[in-house]
């Protein structure tokens, strides 16, 4: 990659120095080599100046009344707009400590008075070339970094889709699965933004928090795929003997996924898809399986997933029960509240009941 050192105009440089004749002198050299110049007799002056109009470099002398040059210094690099134009402080003072307090409050150069012009000129070369690097490379790394975004979000977008590609291959065991995974989805993420407007999830329940929930509760039950055909397609009630086989879906779907987290560890919608598939059968009062946690032993998503998974159990229609109206579905989840199900989600629930009948009617197999 090549990088050009021409600047699209003049650079501005800003003079400041209290002395007319070395304000004069330097002004009127610097605009014979054809830089865009502005003489400032005070520190104070200067400071505004920048401010008004942010020059590409800055001469600063330092002995000044009111505001001296390692003051000038000190609030152009305390501005965020200001900081990064170079400092050279041309002075009389030849002492190394104030050469060093130049350097410490920012200054990038330091040219002793009386100055050659020669030397003054290649010093401004030199920091305007490296400012414009600077401002170049800047510029480069952002669109690099764009670059980047955009990379990652193909790339994360093809692994979502294959995601719900794969829950969707084990859905289709059940031939009136329909657009259960799209709902779910709808149902989490409108469930989980209610969620976060309580005080009580707020803090837990962020943007990633609603991206990720979405994602991962498709991969509910992803353990059916190791459920015989027999009990899974059953056109009809289970008996207690293969409803405790349909119910080791939960932990075996988990430890699917958690065979894939040992190979690509630290991913959080993983982490949570494993969570709401070993869970969300748990009920809140202990009575739930596999392991009969209660109450806010219940991972939140898991407890999110049980009022969604029941909502679209209980309005699908299968063929050994006829579908639940949406205000039956309510009523039945509502009188489960403080067993089944966490009582504040259910809460949040009938606030948004309008929104889950919206998307269940929107989404109709």
């Amino acid at each position: 990659m090549s990088i050009s050192l021409t600047y699209p105009e003049k650079p501005n440089i800003l003079v400041v120095d209290d002395t007319p004749a070395n304000l004069h002198l330097l002004t009127s050299m610097l605009k014979d080599r054809g830089y865009k110049t502005r003489p400032v007799p005070s520190g104070m002056l200067g400071l505004q100046a920048a401010l008004s109009d942010p020059p590409d470099l800055i001469l600063l002398d330092i002995h000044m009344p009111e505001m001296n040059g390692f003051e000038v210094c000190q609030s152009l690099k305390a501005d965020e707009k200001l900081k990064d134009i170079p400092v050279i402080f041309i002075s009389a003072l030849n002492e190394v400590l104030d050469k060093v307090k130049a350097f410490s409050v920012g200054g990038v150069d330091y040219i002793t008075k009386p100055f050659q012009f020669d030397e003054v000129q290649a010093r401004v070369d030199t920091h305007l070339k490296l400012r414009r690097l600077q401002q170049e490379l800047e510029q480069h790394n952002r669109q690099l970094g764009k670059l980047v975004q955009v990379q990652v979000k193909k790339i994360s977008d093809t692994q979502m889709a294959m995601i719900f590609s794969l829950a969707k291959l084990a859905e289709s065991r059940d031939d009136d699965s329909g657009m259960h995974l799209e709902r779910v989805q709808g149902f989490c993420k409108k469930l989980a933004e209610g969620l976060a407007q309580r005080a009580r999830f707020g803090r837990q329940v962020d943007a990633k928090f609603i991206e990720n929930i979405f994602h991962a509760s498709p991969l509910h039950d992803i353990g059916k795929v190791a459920i015989p055909d027999q009990i899974v397609l059953k056109p009809g009630k289970l008996t207690p003997e293969e409803f405790e086989v349909m119910k080791t879906h939960a932990a075996r779907g988990a430890e699917k996924l958690e065979a894939v987290q040992r190979k690509f560890p630290g991913n959080a919608m993983l982490d949570m898809g494993i969570a709401i598939a070993r869970f969300h059968h748990e009920k809140w009062d202990g009575q739930g399986y596999p392991q009969g946690l209660a109450g806010e032993a219940i991972p939140l998503t898991a407890r999110i997933m049980a009022v969604v998974d029941v909502y679209e159990t209980l309005r699908a229609k299968r063929c050994y029960k006829a579908a639940f109206s949406h205000e039956e579905s309510v009523d039945i989840i509502v009188s489960s509240s403080g067993t089944h199900f966490d009582p504040e989600i259910v809460k949040v629930f009938v606030e948004l009941k309008g929104d889950f009948k919206k998307i269940r009617d929107e989404m109709k197999d």
